[in-house]
């Protein structure tokens, strides 16, 4: 029979013959079932993640019901409230499986955040905040994601939602949102640094880091990497500063005295037009570290406006060469793209819920939900024995 769509083909009633399917999906189940602990709500959960990949264009409860056959949506409802399982538990094994079937020692880890519009001061972490999404300031929360960009398939591994001051300083809003006591104020890129955290200690196969100037701009968090000896490749602003020649030299500045000639002209991967060039050059900007560990200041020009200019600060061995940088910083733009197909396709951002509790349940069931798709798209079914 022909190959079907990720999105019929699990709402199919027959999966037997198509591709492994069934054993699959019930691989994933047997895989989740410590991680509840009735089988109902196990069962409940596999559901949610089929209608998350169904065609409907909206994945509310009242449609999940529909396309389960319920007469009203209390079961799912349920489910992300009160029902008795562990996000963070079910979280771990999607980690797990996406390394299992997209693991590659050239993956990237992406960091990135997006909106998820609301309306109205219920929603846990709801604020008037910019959100990438919209382009603007909106009312919206902010969810914090790490996706692993693997030259097999690209998936999200894991979230944090963002909770702005307004909320942890006023405790009782906290509690009503079912924020957890001990959930303090931090930043996005301190959200960022617990989730990398827990990828290293997890063993997620992924030799860089690579981020926006959010993540760029945050030295600590730079430093701490290194540390470890994490290479990475994260943007900056003009504005941000680096030592160069034993001075603090402004990048604005670095970037108006670079000459026009000296420029490499490589592709930084494939965009909706093609592959997506530009000229590139890097610049050394401290001594070589120990264990032959170097910073870089790699900069970006664009070939149709050779006056727009970025750059990325750099921390990776010594003989790192160029094409490698580029490679990893065109990959920057896959989180991107992962969460435009999350929210188009499994229903990142239609969770409906105002709590803390229903948002990380939803939005990790929607990562499954993303992680078989690819899964399914690249052929790579295994299942573990």
């Amino acid at each position: 029979m022909p190959m079907m769509e990720p999105s019929a083909l699990l709402m199919d009633q027959d999966l037997s013959a198509v591709h492994g399917g069934v054993a699959y999906l019930r691989d994933i189940e047997r895989r989740l079932a410590p991680d509840f602990e009735r089988a109902e709500p196990r069962q409940r959960a596999m559901s949610y993640v089929r209608g998350l990949l169904s065609p409907a264009a909206r994945k509310h409860s009242w449609q999940l019901a529909e396309i389960s056959g319920d007469a009203t949506p209390d079961a799912f409802q349920h489910l992300r409230r009160r029902a008795l399982w562990d996000p963070e538990a079910v979280r771990d094994e999607l980690r797990h499986s996406s390394v299992q079937h997209l693991g590659d020692p050239e993956a990237v880890l992406v960091l990135d955040e997006t909106g998820f519009l609301k309306k109205g001061r219920q929603s846990a972490g709801v604020a008037r905040q910019y959100s990438g999404t919209a382009g603007k300031v909106d009312n919206c929360q902010i969810g914090v994601l790490l996706g692993d960009a693997s030259p097999l398939g690209h998936a999200l591994l894991d979230r944090e939602l963002y909770v702005p001051e307004e909320w942890t300083d006023d405790r009782e809003r906290c509690q009503d949102a079912g924020i957890p006591a001990d959930r303090h104020f931090a930043t996005t890129p301190q959200l960022a640094r617990q989730m990398l955290a827990r990828a290293f200690a997890a063993g997620v196969p992924a030799p860089w880091v690579t981020g926006d100037s959010v993540y760029g701009h945050d030295r600590r968090r730079r430093m701490w990497l290194e540390a470890q000896r994490q290479a990475y490749v994260l943007a900056v602003s003009g504005q941000e500063s680096v030592w160069l020649g034993g001075q603090p030299r402004r990048i604005t500045t670095l970037l108006a005295a670079l000459p026009d000639d000296g420029w490499t002209r490589h592709s930084a991967g494939d965009g909706t037009k093609g592959p997506r060039w530009y000229d590139w050059r890097w610049l050394p900007w401290a001594e070589p570290l120990e264990l032959d560990w170097r910073r870089w200041l790699l900069v970006r020009r664009s070939v149709s406006a050779p006056h727009e200019l970025q750059a990325d600060v750099v921390f990776a061995p010594q003989a790192t060469p160029l094409e490698e940088l580029v490679r990893v910083a065109g990959t920057r733009w896959t989180i991107a793209q992962l969460f435009e197909a999350a929210k188009g396709e499994v229903g990142l951002d239609h969770d409906e819920v105002r709590s803390w509790t229903g948002w990380y349940r939803h939005i990790t069931l929607a990562m499954w939900a993303m992680a078989l798709l690819t899964v399914w798209r690249t052929g790579a079914m295994a299942v573990e024995t």
